[in-house]
């Protein structure tokens, strides 16, 4: 089926906006973006007018739980701590998303189409993330990519969990330890591995091991969570020792050693920003931090931590950094094109580009005016949720069956 989105003020984000411009959709990837005479529009493309609307790339939340924090839900919904081994490598988020979760529905009207979901913080090693459209029957119909990281946790919450265990770790020290015993652990195995397979003999695989040894071969991403800038060194120190890509999570006062960061071009996916200052941790939060990073050099990417914050307030986070002094272009890409790049997945989403997926949300206004809503929000090609102002809400296609 083809798609042709006219009329509107596309902003593509990796290239200038276009005034009237038109994005051409065919069998689910875009095909062209460009001025009006500039685009072949077939003549039995399904004619999408946005005239007085904005059309952007659909934005990707770096770092969340929905799914697998289930909206409106106690312990029966909580899948994201399994807080009974420090080394989780082996557990895989994929296995614990509900699409049924409302924290979908609510990506959706807030013009997220992309979510990396994430273990939590509870262990060292939390396990694999997985990288999923906001919308699908099954997840595995929703899947971009698994692992897309291997989630680690640095600081107060594993030490607290742990410590109340009165075993391994309880400190800092020893939340370090772990994720170098297991990492060693690793670099032996693979020799091992690697030593059976030359040789043709058989071999005992383990889970856990092999997903450490795609983050050693540099296949799949460490998405450490820290927020002190001691832990954020310690972050930096271990990849340091092992060689593997980190990304850091959260980075509440990666500001404080944004030099640092921006020399070793470690990005941050920083936030959630609209929290109180609930533990030592994060006392240093604040909504000016994401520009002190970019005005470094490091490459950010906005994120709520849903359902800490609701992931529909992802572009309002946005909004409230550039009032306190992001630029608005850098604003942007920080829920579009930089989580994507950050988390390799920019082959498929963050942008409006041809080849990319078709995932396009068109905006009543600009998505960094607070007044401005998502309308229309496709993915890959398929209208998915659309606002109808007669109700006055937003309407969620169903994955299930036919309205």
């Amino acid at each position: 089926m083809t798609v042709a989105i006219t009329g509107g003020y596309v902003v593509p984000v990796t290239s200038e906006p276009i005034e009237g411009g038109i994005v051409l959709i065919d069998n689910g990837k875009i095909v062209a973006v460009g001025a009006d005479a500039d685009v072949d529009v077939p003549d039995d493309a399904e004619i999408v007018d946005a005239s007085g609307s904005w059309v952007l790339p659909g934005f990707v939340e770096a770092h969340a739980h929905a799914g697998i924090g289930e909206e409106g839900l106690g312990w029966e919904g909580r899948d994201y701590n399994e807080m009974t081994d420090p080394n989780g490598a082996r557990l895989r988020a994929i296995d614990g998303i509900n699409p049924d979760d409302q924290g979908l529905r609510d990506a959706l009207a807030g013009g997220v189409t992309t979510l990396v979901v994430k273990p939590g913080s509870g262990n060292p090693i939390g396990g694999q993330t997985a990288a999923i459209k906001a919308w699908g029957r099954t997840v595995d119909d929703m899947l971009i990519r698994t692992p897309c990281s291997v989630k680690s946790a640095l600081g107060e919450n594993p030490k607290r969990v742990y410590g109340e265990q009165k075993k391994l770790p309880s400190t800092r020290l020893g939340v370090a330890a772990v994720i170098r015993d297991a990492l060693t652990k690793t670099q032996d195995y693979v020799k091992k591995r690697d030593h059976a397979a030359s040789e043709d003999k058989p071999f005992d695989r383990d889970n856990t091991l092999e997903t450490l040894a795609q983050v050693l071969s540099g296949e799949v991403p460490w998405c450490q969570h820290c927020h002190r800038a001691d832990d954020i060194v310690t972050a930096m120190r271990i990849a340091d020792e092992f060689g593997y890509r980190l990304v850091v999570n959260h980075g509440t006062e990666g500001h404080l050693i944004a030099d640092l960061l921006a020399e070793r071009g470690i990005p941050v996916i920083i936030g959630p920003l609209f929290t109180s200052r609930s533990k030592v941790e994060v006392n240093r939060r604040s909504l000016r931090n994401p520009g002190i990073l970019a005005r470094a050099g490091v490459k950010i990417a906005l994120t709520t931590d849903h359902p800490v914050v609701p992931i529909d307030f992802l572009v309002h986070q946005a909004t409230l950094c550039v009032k306190e002094g992001l630029d608005t272009e850098t604003a942007l890409k920080s829920i579009t094109i930089n989580p994507a790049e950050i988390l390799n997945l920019d082959d498929r989403v963050g942008a409006l580009a041809p080849g990319l997926d078709a995932d396009v949300v068109i905006w009543s206004g600009d998505p960094l005016d607070v007044m401005s809503r998502a309308v229309r929000v496709f993915i890959e090609g398929d209208e998915v949720y659309y606002f109808d102002d007669a109700k006055g809400e937003g309407i969620t296609k169903s994955p299930w069956y036919s309205e």
